[in-house]
């Protein structure tokens, strides 16, 4: 505790004289550089590059090669060309040689309150290298797969930094998955080694992660691939050592292994288009898409990001509520915020347990300059009262950031008015796994008038255009609404699908030639602020009106009595499509139907007549992942009444929702 203490009044003091001009003052600054970054995406990138780390220093010019045109050949992308780096190096061992080795790099805390963790950069560089010279010891080598299925602690990202220095290619999955969903992952990159823990407690819950992993290992073997090693934290409290399921043949304990192993281990030097990591996400048809991202291009747009969007500077505190089994928690938790050289809040437990104030508290008590989360967590955050947030001192606040989907009006007013005490900007980051890093956001800067629920302006060298969904023309107009795509290429993007380039070039470069086809619609404004108007496979057409899904579930949110809403498109026999929403109310116990025709004749005054839902279809919760996006596809077998189709719902965060879901349908 006497350390925590210590840590609490250093960063009271460095909070002090904190305050400082925003990277970019003024929108002209912003405007020059981007027009750099488009013009000249080689020459802006290399200059980007070059404040990190190359042995081999890759030429100003002839680095950067593409085609992103499936009519002109196969989709290729290769930013760096030359060069050779290593992300471990440059997130640790750099900022160790410049003197701050004793910084802190990660806060971490548990389940329980007084569950509490500092690591410094070098005793993460220690534990890391550690972690790589174990998998070094047990055959892993540089191009090999390592599957980690670990909980939120400081282990996890040292298992990425350590997979990375290395040269393994890492695949997280989310710890908490089905054995199955595991199974999967393992044998479609092979995964030689597992790192997992026994289990986690999640609130008063204990998930056992070991069990899962022994189930997911035995199915992979009957389809043919044996895992070699599985390496074990031990998590007392959720499944002790006495009790945890054991075959000594393949099993190691973190704790017996990992303090044995010498605590340096030389970066492995990569070339830029080397595999840096795989990352699952779920696809239309059902089966996972393992996304690749390479080396160098994927540091630069972390760090690059990070920098811009962020404002981080060495010596910040930066929290960041995301899991490292999804895309976030990779670029702006493990890696992107080690670049700059800030340290990093993060938690192992459930955001309101024990109570509410969970989060605002270590806010508070670790004095975090930026804060970023879901717009999904916020709406659960905002139902529990703005006293919560009030009963923390929330005064080191200056960002604050939103991931994963737009977020609505009445949240975006409540963070920025309740958290951030209306001084704190907003930065609504718009981007994908396969984008790899932020592509659109209000920057952080007095210049940028932030719209709520607006992904603001696109960041440097990304283009995105607005299509004609039928032609598939650019509409070159500044207020504008079409399909999302972009146009050019930028460093972190996918490379491709693990095993499957004729995937990844029919998903996201064949539906427009030319173009990345991101999945959404969108509109720009007048003033060229752009807004995600929700999937494309989302836009209902009712009556031949087109009505984005998040514009109706912006209006129905707004309404006092909603905190939740999903809406999703039916058939109809006379409309075409009809508007179906699920509504997860506010403070109530029960649902009536002057309720229910409140939030219809809402939606019909915010949007029009054509936009009011069919069926409100009452939701105590809605069907999620564990990263909180919604599962549409869940909604649309439940409202047209073909749950027996679900499949396999095991990965959502609350499997049980389903069934309450499907007994209320009608009421």
């Amino acid at each position: 505790m006497q350390r925590l203490e210590v840590l609490s009044r250093q960063l009271t003091a460095a909070q002090a004289s904190e305050d400082r001009a925003p990277l970019l003052a003024t929108r002209a600054e912003y405007d020059a550089m981007y027009r750099r970054s488009v013009e000249d995406p080689e020459g802006f990138w290399g200059e980007m590059a070059s404040g990190y780390h190359w042995q081999e220093k890759f030429p100003a010019r002839g680095h950067l090669q593409y085609n992103t045109d499936v009519r002109r050949g196969p989709v290729s992308v290769q930013f760096f060309r030359g060069g050779t780096t290593n992300i471990s190096y440059n997130c640790l061992d750099r900022w160790v040689a410049a003197g701050r080795g004793d910084q802190t790099c990660f806060i971490w805390e548990g389940n329980e309150e007084s569950d509490r963790r500092t690591v410094t950069y070098r005793q993460l560089l220690e534990e890391v290298s550690r972690l790589a010279n174990w998998m070094q010891s047990v055959g892993v080598k540089k191009g090999d797969a390592v599957t980690i299925y670990l909980p939120m602690v400081v282990e996890l990202p040292a298992a990425m930094l350590a997979c990375a220095r290395i040269g393994a290619v890492h695949s997280v999955v989310f710890g908490g998955f089905s054995a199955d969903a595991v199974a999967q992952r393992i044998l479609d990159c092979k995964g030689k080694v597992v790192l997992t823990a026994t289990g986690v407690m999640r609130g008063a819950k204990p998930v056992l992660l070991k069990p899962i992993v022994d189930e997911a290992v035995a199915l992979a073997a009957k389809q043919g691939f044996n895992v070699s090693s599985v390496l074990c934290l031990e998590v007392p409290g959720a499944l002790p050592a006495s009790r945890t399921p054991w075959n000594p043949a393949r099993d190691v304990w973190w704790g017996d292994a990992i303090p044995k192993m010498s605590p340096v281990c030389p970066p492995v030097w990569l070339a830029a288009e080397d595999r840096s990591f795989l990352l699952y996400t779920s696809g239309s048809t059902g089966k996972p898409k393992g996304v690749v991202h390479t080396v160098g291009g994927y540091m630069i747009g972390a760090g690059v990001t990070c920098r811009y969007l962020f404002d981080m500077r060495p010596g910040d505190i930066f929290m960041n509520t995301a899991d490292c089994g999804w895309i976030t928690g990779h670029t702006y938790l493990a890696y992107g915020p080690l670049l700059c050289g800030v340290s990093v809040v993060m938690l192992g437990g459930v955001p309101t347990y024990p109570d509410g104030g969970r989060l605002w508290r270590m806010a508070e008590r670790y004095k975090a300059r930026t804060f970023y989360t879901a717009p999904t967590l916020l709406r659960s955050l905002l139902q529990l009262g703005d006293a919560w947030p009030r009963q923390s001192d929330l005064s080191s606040l200056r960002i604050l950031g939103s991931v994963g989907e737009p977020i609505n009006e009445h949240a975006w007013h409540w963070y920025h008015e309740v958290v951030g005490d209306s001084r704190c900007p907003i930065v609504d980051t718009w981007w994908q796994t396969e984008t790899g890093s932020a592509m659109m956001a209000p920057l952080p800067a007095p210049w940028m008038n932030a719209k709520p629920g607006s992904a603001g302006l696109p960041f440097f060298g990304v283009c995105p255009v607005i299509l004609d969904p039928a032609t598939g023309n650019e509409i070159v107009s500044t207020a504008a609404e079409g399909v999302l795509a972009l146009r050019g290429v930028w460093p972190s993007m996918a490379r491709t699908l693990h095993g499957d380039h004729e995937r990844f070039e029919s998903v996201y470069f064949a539906p427009y030639k030319g173009y990345y086809f991101t999945g959404d619609g969108c509109r720009r404004d007048a003033d060229g602020h752009y807004w995600i108007t929700g999937r494309v496979d989302d836009v209902i057409n009712v009556s031949g009106h087109r009505i984005g899904t998040a514009e109706v579930e912006s209006a129905l949110t707004e309404h006092a009595d909603c905190a939740e809403a999903a809406v999703i498109g039916v058939e109809h026999g006379i409309k075409g499509q009809a508007i179906y929403a699920f509504v997860t109310l506010r403070g109530h116990d029960h649902q009536t139907e002057a309720m229910r025709k409140g939030l219809m004749d809402h939606v019909r005054k915010v949007i029009g007549p054509f936009a009011v839902p069919e069926v409100i279809h009452w939701a105590p919760a809605l069907p999620k992942t564990r990263s909180g996006k919604i599962m549409r596809r869940v909604l649309r077998k439940i409202a047209t009444g073909e749950e027996k189709e679900l499949g396999d719902v095991s990965t959502l965060a609350e499997p049980g929702v389903v069934e309450m879901l499907i007994k209320l349908r009608g009421k």
